[in-house]
């Protein structure tokens, strides 16, 4: 046997050491920098929070993607004969509605409050509001009935705390509100993180390639979030 054969099976043997312990190599840019999370209304956290740079997530191609992004106060989804429309203007409020694909027909006002996500899940419509202003700080999962264009809803999960960010990841909804993580299923919560620095940092998207690599975007930066060790980074650019 001779070296070249030899390098070639020690190549095949650390790839397949890696796989089998689960492990993935997730290449992070150089302007994201490791820092340890500053704390909630530190001086380091006022720096974060004054940051004018939004970063959101994506896995392509099992490779992360991290972009700068604006505020989203709107989010759609096509159903049969037409679109849900959901609008979130925070404390001015928001609206649910159905919006026929025959526009000799009239928009359906379906519910009255900030809607983040309308989302489909195993053949259902979901729809998740949230709230943080003054002293109200809070949000909720609910399903809703299309049939017939004759719109109801029901409610499933509440939090405590704004849902901000959300994410499928298998039959799993993975949700980063304003100071805890929570993973939902069978509409039962768990919660993960709490009192997290990202406070005030506005998480914006959830990104998954494995359980040991779930990814939030937010003002300043990014984190990488372990749910198997429930341990977390925090990955600052605030330039």
């Amino acid at each position: 046997m001779n070296i070249n054969q030899i390098f070639f099976i020690l190549t095949l043997l650390t790839v397949f050491s890696l796989t089998s312990c689960g492990q993935t190599q997730v290449f992070i840019p150089k302007e994201f920098v490791e820092t340890v999370p500053p704390k909630a209304g530190s001086s380091e956290w006022y720096q974060l929070n004054h940051s004018r740079n939004e970063f959101a997530v994506k896995i392509i191609d099992r490779k992360l993607e991290i972009k700068k992004v604006e505020e989203v106060n709107e989010c759609e989804l096509n159903i049969s004969n037409g679109k849900l429309v959901g609008v979130n203007r925070g404390e001015w409020g928001g609206i649910l509605t159905f919006v026929p694909t025959d526009t000799t027909k009239s928009k359906v006002e379906i519910k009255r409050g900030n809607i983040k996500f309308i989302f489909s899940f195993k053949n259902k419509v979901y729809f998740i509001e949230a709230l943080a202003h003054m002293g109200y700080n809070g949000g909720a999962i609910f399903v809703l009935d299309t049939t017939d264009n004759k719109f109801t809803y029901s409610l499933l999960v509440d939090f405590d705390d704004a849902p901000e960010a959300f994410a499928i990841y298998q039959d799993k909804f993975l949700i980063a509100t304003q100071e805890r993580f929570y993973v939902v299923q069978n509409f039962k919560k768990e919660l993960i993180f709490q009192d997290t620095f990202w406070s005030s940092l506005y998480p914006n998207s959830i990104a998954v390639l494995d359980d040991k690599n779930v990814f939030i975007g937010m003002r300043s930066g990014i984190v990488k979030l372990d749910l198997t060790t429930k341990t977390l980074k925090f990955y600052k650019n605030d330039k």
